[in-house]
């Protein structure tokens, strides 16, 4: 088996999330279908982390391994190597039938130790959000939610260089059966554009299941002036200390959100940082 790694992007608007689900169209899906068809053969697909329906993605990674037969009919007669045979390939399926909302970047031949989520160190994402004094865009409304009023964007940056660091971000995420919600934002950054839309960075060593948006969405209640600027800290500092805050969450809406980039350490530390990550993390 030879392990490659496929850098995409993706537009979520028409697709149901990442991973596949029976009878709708999903990225893993139409990756996979694609796969398959110049392959002739069952692929699977590991990727760095996975998106909601409606979610985007300009850099997303993922990983397969291919058996040496699927590789020869990959290339078949050409001389071009494996990884030229399945970019071109798989550029070619995957838009066949007029669409284009994935985009295959890159492929390339890597290390069996490399695995496109636990070899990960950090992935960022980005909202975008138009209020009161922004300049909407009409090329740009599928992908920048509005809200109606104007929002404090000093107040919620306090409030996001607050959030940031190692803590148990349950209050922001919808925790799933047998996985932490601890996690280390390095970064979390609120900031107006040259058009005055409100664009929110964040970079983590992982996400769990809304707190992307979840987190967005408490930003959002600093910005309004529904809660106060501690308020997102206060919860977090609750949550690691063991105390369930039991505040419901305000999980903004998918199509503002964008995965931006995945970073890897060097090859030689693929598998010292997998075996890192899938070790449970603990706040101390």
């Amino acid at each position: 088996m030879t392990r490659f790694r496929i850098d995409l992007g993706y537009r979520g608007t028409d697709f149901h999330g990442w991973a596949k689900q029976p009878g709708l169209r999903t990225v893993q899906s139409s990756l996979e279908a694609g796969l398959t068809r110049i392959t002739r053969a069952e692929v699977a697909t590991v990727v760095a982390g996975r998106t909601d329906a409606g979610v985007h993605a300009r850099r997303q990674v993922v990983h397969i391994d291919l058996p040496t037969a699927g590789i020869e009919k990959l290339i078949g007669k050409s001389s071009r190597s494996a990884e030229a045979a399945l970019l071109s390939r798989l550029r070619g399926v995957l838009t066949v039938d007029g669409t284009d909302d994935i985009v295959i970047h890159a492929v390339s031949e890597v290390p069996e130790d490399f695995d496109a989520r636990f070899s990960a160190l950090w992935r960022t994402y980005q909202y975008r959000l138009a209020d009161r004094r922004s300049f909407i865009d009409p090329l740009l409304t599928p992908v920048t939610p509005r809200h109606k009023g104007e929002l404090d964007v000093e107040a919620m940056t306090e409030a996001a260089h607050e959030a940031q660091g190692l803590h148990d971000f349950l209050p922001f995420c919808k925790p799933r059966e047998g996985a932490t919600t601890i996690r280390t934002l390095h970064e979390l950054d609120v900031d107006r554009d040259q058009e005055a839309v409100i664009t929110i960075d964040l970079r983590a060593d992982a996400f769990c299941h809304h707190m992307v948006r979840a987190l967005v969405g408490g930003l959002i209640k600093v910005g309004s002036g529904t809660w106060p600027v501690t308020r997102p800290a206060e919860l977090l500092a609750e949550a690691d200390a063991g105390i369930d805050s039991d505040v419901p969450m305000f999980v903004t809406p998918a199509h503002g959100l964008v995965l931006t980039e995945v970073g890897y350490p060097e090859a030689e530390f693929y598998a010292s940082r997998a075996a890192q990550t899938m070790a449970r993390r603990t706040q101390y």
